[in-house]
């Protein structure tokens, strides 16, 4: 069965029970702190599970792509070694949101993978939770235990442990006990020696996991406590790669068609064979799963970069390139050639695959390009770090810190250290790590309390379109503590003015106030979970009275003429540079606005005038605002506005519109484009691939640049005189400078033509070489020349020249003739990186031509004199 069918009758199979199919949310949480990524098929329902919010249909399934690469849920590290392991996965799940439970759940998974799938039952264990006699002292589930054995043999239910079958979202909200069926792929010969019951959840490549079913029916308290859910709720996931394997009679989720089309492309670009050795085994099966992690991630909007979720896929790529570079041997650029394949294969199921085809490939491309240069800069590097080593044992401190700072991996580190016949100190370099991860670890550590409420059945709504004042009541309140932001308290309105950051706004600011007079500064707006939570250093006094609430009026003002002119922006790139631009990424601020875009060149001078203008055409044409903020998506997306890949959209939507220019958008904007009053570009360039960014000011701030600016040129116009004409005068002193420049070229080579005649005078000839050690006064490029013309004259040449041009400086040059190389060894390399050690420095470069730089010219001397020892 090939694994469309797989997926289309999962799919197919819940729609008949009357699930809404809906399509994969983006992979990158946008309103979810506690997650970096979608880890799991139930994650883009939290807000459900929690009571946040309302879902379409009670009964809910789709095949929800995943990322396991970070916190508790990390398969990383496993990807690769394995058979059944991956970064990026679906999950095909069904979920109950108060309405059917554990019965419909457990014969629905039974007909799905018996009858449906044809699945012999013979093979199939299920695992019941068996109780805990902790603080929880939960008991055994009778319940799920009684409706199993209606279906399968006593001795293939199995009981398991708080740790297997007691699912929780993390340290709080809902969780449950849970139903894991296993499924045994053995041979028979294989099953004769081992009872498969014996095998359940002990990592057997055969003897897998493939669907849980979790029944949600309590949740955790902050204090570890449990208490009954209000209404209970079925989660379950299914591994479609792993439910392939078993479909299509393989022992491997990487012998399925899933990944058997990527394997066969990398076999193709490398020159290798799959399952002919286990090193290249595990690299083409880490190269073939990660790819689709990295893919899946631009696609959905998320750029490698060095911080937060970015760094995350810049690792992931980073570690297939290593793989690769080291286990295939390639070393110019090749992941990106499977996009390809990818799109071709997951592109009907997943589109922006296919409508990001050409965005992921560049993407791909530059990042391995960045990495391959990252791994010649490390080989420098441990070249200069084994050169100052008088041991066969490298410091472990030196291996983090190239891995660390350079980007380095350890284990590439430690491969051409034995290759070298060296090893590194793995203690001290793992305690490195470790203090590295606790660091991180605590300043990412949030502890929070239960929610106290103070008001039910409020509707908690946003009224921010309309004003910026509210009286309202608090619902909720929390206490969170963090080594960020130290002790915080997040507050719930019934209603609220404040805009809760979100599509690249940011959130708002200002303050509530009591009828005493007391007040409470609101530093920051955000949504979690479907909430607008208002963050606060401290409680108010009052808290259960009614609160007079306002929103900074002028920093809401100011972020509202960015973010409009995001809007103007976007328009106007697409006028100037082509329908192909698309918006990649923004981030709108009261002082300024940034603006990622797709665009495949650097963006002219000529051409970013153009869109300034463009954009203050239209501010000057005081284009009214236009909103709608209920509109049918389809009709929304009729009507031409523009929606973002990596958003999640509604069925319906709020548009926004400036004459030609609409936009899907939550945002807030000014009434009308004149209130931005200027609009200035103070920068474009590269962040990816395919990646463009403009950075850009308005109102207020473009006032400022102004004075700045006019400030900065009376101070140019007093430096140069005053004069009138301050352009041309700097043009007079460029021409100057290149005149003096060409003056002091011409005296530095007569000195280099001087010095040359009185070193062929001072030269020694000692076993056949012409031998000169000397301390000289010129400069690096001059002496590399001059070395290089007595190269052409001299055969047998052996020339160290040393430098200092202050008390804290000294450099090292050696050339070496190349017939004393090949004949007899030397090594100009060798000898700077030794006698660098005397000026305390260190160096490298060829046999024939080597440099060496070093903190301690007192040693020049002693240099000198050892130079002459390499001849003896």
């Amino acid at each position: 069965m090939k694994s469309q069918e797989v997926r289309a009758k999962f799919l197919d199979f819940f729609k008949e029970k009357s699930h809404l199919i809906v399509p994969s949310a983006p992979m990158v949480t946008k309103d979810d702190p506690t997650l970096m990524f979608v880890n799991s098929g139930m994650a883009p329902f939290k807000e459900y599970f929690l009571g946040n919010g309302t879902p379409k249909n009670n009964r809910i399934s789709d095949s929800q792509k995943c990322l396991r690469v970070s916190g508790k849920h990390n398969d990383l590290e496993e990807v690769g070694y394995d058979t059944y392991h991956h970064t990026l996965f679906e999950m095909l799940g069904n979920w109950s949101f108060g309405d059917y439970f554990k019965k419909e759940a457990i014969a629905w998974a039974w007909e799905l993978l018996t009858e449906v799938y044809g699945i012999d039952k013979d093979i199939l264990y299920v695992t019941v939770f068996e109780g805990s006699d902790d603080a929880d002292n939960l008991k055994m589930d009778q319940e799920a235990y009684d409706l199993w054995k209606e279906l399968i043999p006593e001795d293939r239910i199995l009981m398991g442990n708080k740790k297997d079958n007691f699912w929780e979202m993390g340290e709080q909200g809902p969780c449950g006990p849970c139903s894991e069926i296993h499924i045994d792929i053995r041979t028979p010969e294989e099953k004769a020696k081992v009872d498969g019951k014996t095998l359940v959840n002990e990592d057997h490549p055969q003897v897998v996991e493939i669907w849980n079913l979790v029944f949600m029916q309590y949740n955790r308290k902050a204090n570890g406590s449990l208490e009954g859910l209000p209404n209970k709720h079925i989660d379950t996931g299914m591994g479609f790669e792993r439910l392939c394997m078993v479909l299509q009679d393989v022992k491997s989720n990487y012998d399925t068609d899933v990944f058997t089309p990527i394997i066969r492309e990398i076999e193709t670009i490398t020159n290798t064979e799959y399952n002919k050795g286990e090193k290249t085994d595990i690299a083409i099966r880490v190269i073939s799963d990660h790819v689709r992690a990295v893919a899946f991630s631009i696609a959905d909007g998320q750029l490698p970069s060095n911080n937060g979720a970015g760094y995350v896929i810049r690792r992931i790529l980073r570690r297939a390139v290593r793989y690769g570079f080291t286990f295939l041997n390639k070393k110019e650029p090749f992941i990106y050639r499977l996009v390809d394949v990818l799109s071709k294969k997951m592109g009907t199921a997943f589109p922006e695959l296919k409508a990001q085809k050409q965005l992921i490939e560049n993407v791909i491309k530059e990042e391995e390009t960045s990495f391959l240069r990252t791994l010649d800069q490390g080989l420098l590097l441990l070249d200069k770090i084994i050169s100052k080593t008088d041991s066969k044992e490298i410091s472990g401190e030196k291996v983090f810190e190239l891995k660390d700072t350079y980007g380095f991996p350890e284990d590439l580190t430690d491969l051409i250290l034995r290759e070298k016949g060296y090893t590194y100190n793995s203690e001290e370099f793992n305690q490195k790590l470790k203090e590295q991860k606790e660091r991180g670890k605590q300043a990412s550590q949030v502890k929070s309390d239960d929610w106290t409420i103070l008001h039910h059945d409020e509707v908690e709504e946003f009224i921010g379109y309309d004003t910026l004042e509210a009286h309202v009541k608090i619902t909720r309140y929390r206490k969170v503590v963090s080594k960020k932001d130290g002790e915080m308290y997040q507050l719930v309105f019934n209603i609220t003015p404040f805009y809760p950051e979100g599509g690249g706004q940011v959130g708002d600011k200002g303050y509530l106030e009591d009828e005493h007079g007391d007040v409470v500064y609101i530093l920051d707006t955000k949504k979690e979970n479907n909430v607008i939570i208002h963050f606060a250093k401290n409680l108010p006094k009052h808290k259960d009275e009614v609160l007079k609430v306002v929103v900074d009026a002028k920093q809401r003002y100011r972020t509202e003429c960015n973010h409009t002119a995001t809007h103007l922006l976007h328009q106007a790139l697409r006028e100037v540079l082509g329908e192909h631009v698309e918006q990649k990424g923004s981030a709108v601020h009261s002082k300024y606005l940034r603006f990622d875009f797709s665009h495949f060149s650097k963006v002219t001078s000529e051409q970013l005038t153009e869109v300034e203008n463009f954009v203050n055409r239209r501010i000057e044409g005081k284009l009214p605002f236009e909103e709608n903020r209920s509109v049918p998506m389809e009709k929304a997306i009729e009507e031409g506005a523009m929606a973002l890949f990596g958003e999640k959209y509604g069925d319906s939507v709020r548009t926004v519109r400036f004459g030609q220019s609409i936009e899907l958008c939550g945002g807030t904007h000014v009434q009308n484009t004149g209130d931005i009053w200027h609009f200035k570009i103070k920068s474009e360039g590269a962040v990816a691939s395919g990646i463009r960014r403009i950075e850009a000011i308005t109102n207020d701030a473009v006032k400022d640049f102004y004075t700045e600016n006019n400030k900065a040129l009376h101070e140019v116009k007093g430096l140069l005189n005053n004069t009138k004409d301050p352009i041309k005068a700097v043009q007079k002193l460029q021409d100057e400078n290149v005149s003096l420049q060409k003056q002091i070229e011409s005296l530095l080579k007569d000195k280099a033509n001087n010095m040359k005649i009185e070193i062929k005078n001072q030269l020694q000839e000692i076993n056949g070489v012409r031998f000169l050690s000397k301390k000289i006064d010129l400069d690096q490029n001059s002496i590399k020349n001059l070395m290089f013309e007595l190269g052409q004259e001299y055969k047998n040449l052996f020339l160290f020249f040393a430098t200092s041009d202050s008390p804290q400086k000294a450099m090292l040059t050696c050339y070496i003739s190349k017939e004393l190389t090949t004949e007899r060894g030397y090594d100009a390399g060798q000898v700077v990186r030794e006698l660098g050690k005397a000026i305390h420095g260190g160096g490298g470069g060829q046999s024939f031509f080597a440099t060496a730089g070093g903190k301690n010219p007192g040693g020049i001397p002693k240099v000198l004199e050892r130079a002459k020892d390499y001849l003896v």
